[in-house]
């Protein structure tokens, strides 16, 4: 019996050693992919129904893309935080601002796209230049590098679209005196303006750059912004 009884002590001893050994590597194993996998840069993108994506699966949104070609590139992105609905304008954008965000400087990248409902429900372009100064300072407070974390995308024209065809001068010219506002209140705050308006005009001879709605960008139209000024924004990220 005593034989017996000092053989299960020892059995026991170095079953629970073994144990203990496997469940320390396993832990190890797990800490350093977890470390890898970690989130380096975040982003924010803040704008109306071009940034939210109306129409295009969420994977498809401009933003989303950007982030994915920056992963691509060997930048650890997380996922962007999004604060955009469809329908916004400049005002909406800042009651959405305030809502969701209550920190400062805690991005590593800022876009701005934001105008086109002004312009759809006929607000004078002046208030669009007030608010629009405020959104620019905002996004500033939230940028870790200020003005250097931030760009703003241009208006795209939708009046190249099936949806606004049968108004495409006058959509166009509303839509360049935005940007023109636009571009300059970026350069007021000196931040980098990227404009893709033009490429937004080949959708009237190329339908696979517009959704199925006949108005919104299509997810290879937001391809095509986003390899247009990517290199920009690599250049934005703080470098090791």
């Amino acid at each position: 019996m005593r034989i017996f009884y000092f053989l299960s002590i020892i059995i026991f001893i170095n079953f629970n050693t073994s144990c203990s050994s496997g469940k320390s590597v396993n832990q190890t194993n797990t800490t350093t992919g977890e470390a890898e996998d970690k989130p380096k840069y975040s982003y924010l993108a803040l704008g109306d129904s071009y940034t939210i994506g109306e129409s295009v699966d969420a994977s498809k949104r401009w933003p989303v893309q950007l982030a994915q070609q920056l992963k691509n590139r060997g930048y650890a992105m997380a996922a962007p935080k999004i604060i955009a609905k469809t329908g916004w304008t400049t005002a909406d954008l800042i009651a959405g601002i305030n809502s969701e965000l209550n920190v400062q400087r805690d991005f590593d990248l800022v876009s701005i796209l934001i105008g086109v409902n002004n312009q759809y429900q006929n607000k004078p372009i002046t208030e669009y230049e007030e608010e629009l100064r405020e959104i620019f300072r905002k996004a500033i407070n939230h940028s870790k590098t200020m003005e250097a974390g931030v760009f703003a995308v241009s208006i795209p024209d939708y009046g190249f679209t099936p949806f606004g065809a049968a108004h495409k001068d006058e959509i166009g010219r509303d839509i360049d005196a935005f940007n023109e506002v636009f571009k300059r209140v970026a350069q007021d705050f000196n931040v980098s303006f990227y404009n893709i308006t033009p490429i937004s005009r080949r959708a009237e001879d190329n339908p696979d750059l517009v959704a199925d709605d006949d108005l919104h960008p299509s997810a290879l139209m937001y391809k095509t912004w986003v390899e247009d000024f990517i290199l920009n924004v690599v250049e934005k990220l703080p470098q090791d």
